[in-house]
């Protein structure tokens, strides 16, 4: 019997803990299913808005519309830069059957595809969605686009498209003022990033990259619109469900009129050099020239390296934007400022005048500081010194001036110092001090420097578009505008015009008694007596002018200029600054031509015919010059030596 009744209690232990067990289990499923239901009801009601959306993410993709690029157009209209269809052979990568590289492989044997293409394409590609059409090859010709029509049904994935692409229908005109836009890159990108634009840029391709195209890019490149699409798994486009369309850029109307430019382009001939016109009273600029130029069309896709080679390392340095970042001496162009210093001073005012025996000489020294002309000028006044361009007179002004006191001066009319012109990249030139010569070689500074800043050489550098303002300035009897290209915006939705109003950048305190004198000389230089006597021998309208030159290669104390055993990029610069009508200025023109010798006969011509065209209407009947053996000028040195002007 014992065995039986052990059975029976381990039965009923065995019972109780199998309840026990059951009991605790159930307890657990509860618990499961208590923590399932409370996480779906979070998951339904708290969250149910934030997986919405990521869902909606999913299926909804956000596709850019790249806006048109605004218009520039000159002052009359004429189109500089506009957008124009073109054939592109573009690649969709979620329609491809085989591999994407295969198929640009099976393009290959239709067309060209270069390394720059697949390189260009596999970069794009890195940045678009895959439903989105990539352009592997772009401009295609009619021959091409039909290779590539007849074989599309073995090509899934590829098709030809109608972009819109920047050109530029002067071609080389201009080229310096517009400048280009190029493709995005990654300093351009980190660009955008930084200034909180790279949204506006989703899906575009290219952007400014220099001149007007480049300062004015946010009013040009307009505002991207979006499309959402709805993709299926396979990350292919279902439908658009709504658009919201791109705001197209507005255009710029420049002060430019494009006809003068390129009269005062083809003025130059095969010289190199650059001209600057302003309109004294506003700062509009009305040509602006940088010889050689550049077609800015090859740059749009990226420029081959073959044409960037030749453009780079050419002698004639056509991507130099010479009126703001070529620096010269300014030559006898700088001393109508001197002038206008020493009277403003209280030195050499008239009856005041010189015996000029063809140097000059500091107290003390025995060496000569020549004058152009070895004889002497015979007496000389502050008039007849500008006239002639006597540096004797100016060597002895400046010593009793002083460098800083005359530089303080000058600087007012933009020597110095950026003129503020739209357009990125400007020189400031040199105003050189003693200060300034410490700083850079741990020298100091010698009396005879101030002798040669006197004529504008020397340390003395100035670009031509500060040579120009500081001749309105001068013309605008000492007011300041800041000069400027775009003369007004217009709003590419509404065609409202937003014009660019003048602004003062500085008022020149000035004695018109002395102001008068300085003009008087200037208006001198053209007529008889003067360093330009010819050129305005048969003007209907009176110049003020100042021709100039300026070194490029030292000469020794004992030496003699002589042209004819010079290498020509040795020769001396050639200057010219003028306004007219000289009683009620309309233009004011600086003109340098590198190596050009003699700024009366080589670079005053130029704004002659210039002028001849914005005031008369009409070409002057002379032949344009052209040089013999054109190259880059060489660098400048300190020492001074000027020549017959």
């Amino acid at each position: 019997m014992r065995p039986r009744r052990s059975e029976l209690k381990n039965y009923q232990k065995e019972q109780r803990d199998f309840r026990s067990r059951l009991a605790a289990g159930a307890v657990l499923v509860v618990i499961c299913f208590g923590i399932l239901i409370a996480r779906f009801t979070y998951l339904q009601y708290t969250k149910y808005d934030h997986y919405q959306t990521m869902a909606e993410n999913n299926r909804i993709s956000l596709v850019p519309i790249v806006p048109n690029r605004g218009l520039i157009l000159d002052r009359n209209g004429v189109v500089l830069a506009q957008n124009s269809f073109v054939y592109t052979l573009e690649i969709t990568p979620a329609k491809v059957a085989s591999s994407v590289e295969e198929t640009i492989d099976e393009l290959a044997k239709l067309i060209e595809v270069s390394a720059n293409d697949r390189k260009r394409f596999k970069k794009l590609r890195a940045q678009t969605h895959s439903f989105e059409s990539i352009p592997i090859r772009t401009h295609l010709n009619e021959d091409e686009a039909a290779r590539i029509a007849v074989n599309r049904f073995r090509l899934p994935g590829v098709e030809i498209r109608s972009r819109l692409f920047r050109q530029y229908p002067q071609g080389k005109s201009g080229s310096h003022i517009i400048g280009y836009i190029g493709r995005i890159n990654d300093r351009d990108l980190e660009n955008l990033r930084e200034s909180g634009d790279l949204s506006n840029y989703k899906g575009s391709d290219h952007i400014g990259k220099s001149g007007l195209e480049q300062y004015y890019e946010p009013q040009l490149h307009g505002v991207t619109g979006f499309q959402q699409v709805e993709i299926d798994a396979g990350g292919h486009a279902v439908r658009v469900l709504s658009s919201t369309p791109p705001i197209p850029g507005n255009n710029l109307i420049l002060s430019i009129d494009s006809k003068l430019q390129r009269i005062a382009e083809e003025a130059f001939g095969d010289y190199r050099g650059a001209l600057v016109a302003i309109e004294p009273s506003t700062g509009e600029v009305l040509a602006y020239v940088s010889q050689p130029g550049y077609d800015p069309n090859l740059f749009v896709d990226g420029i081959d390296s073959e044409s960037w080679k030749e453009l780079n390392e050419s002698l004639d340095k056509p991507l130099v934007n010479r009126p703001l970042r070529g620096v010269y001496p300014p030559g006898s162009t700088f001393k109508p400022f001197v002038a206008l210093a020493g009277l403003e001073a209280g030195k050499r005012a008239p009856p005041f005048s010189i015996s000029d025996p063809g140097f000059f000489t500091l107290p003390g020294n025995s060496h000569r500081y020549r004058d152009w002309k070895p004889s002497g000028h015979g007496t000389v006044d502050i008039r007849k010194a500008i006239a002639v361009s006597c540096d004797t007179f100016f060597y002895g002004l400046a010593m009793e001036l002083g460098i800083e006191k005359l530089t303080s001066f000058v600087s007012h009319f933009g020597f110095g110092k950026p003129s503020g012109i739209d357009i990125k990249g400007e020189m400031s030139g040199l105003l050189p001090t003693p200060e300034w010569k410490r700083r850079r070689f741990k020298q100091a500074w010698f009396p005879g420097e101030t002798v040669i800043v006197g004529i504008g050489q020397g340390y003395m550098l100035a670009t031509p578009m500060q040579l120009a303002q500081a001749t309105a300035i001068l013309a605008n009897n000492g007011k300041a505008m800041r000069p400027h290209l775009v003369s007004a915006i217009q709003e590419s939705k509404s065609g409202h015009i937003h014009p660019i109003p003048p602004e003062v950048i500085d008022q020149v305190s000035l004695n018109p008694k002395n102001v008068d004198i300085v003009k008087q000389g200037m208006m001198d230089v053209t007529l008889p007596g003067g360093t330009a006597a010819r050129l305005g021998a048969d003007s209907p309208y009176l110049m003020a002018s100042k021709t100039g030159t300026a070194q490029v290669v030292g000469i020794k104390q004992n030496e003699k200029y002589n042209e004819s055993k010079m290498h020509e990029r040795h020769l001396d610069h050639a200057l010219f600054i003028t306004y007219a009508p000289a009683e009620d200025p309309k233009i004011a023109i600086a003109v340098i031509v590198e190596n050009g010798r003699h700024g009366g006969s080589t670079a005053g011509p130029i704004a002659r015919r210039v002028m001849d065209y914005y005031l008369l209407g009409k070409e002057p009947p002379s032949e344009k010059p052209a040089a013999e053996d054109p190259s880059v000028g060489a660098s400048v040195t300190p020492e001074a030596n000027t020549h017959d002007e």
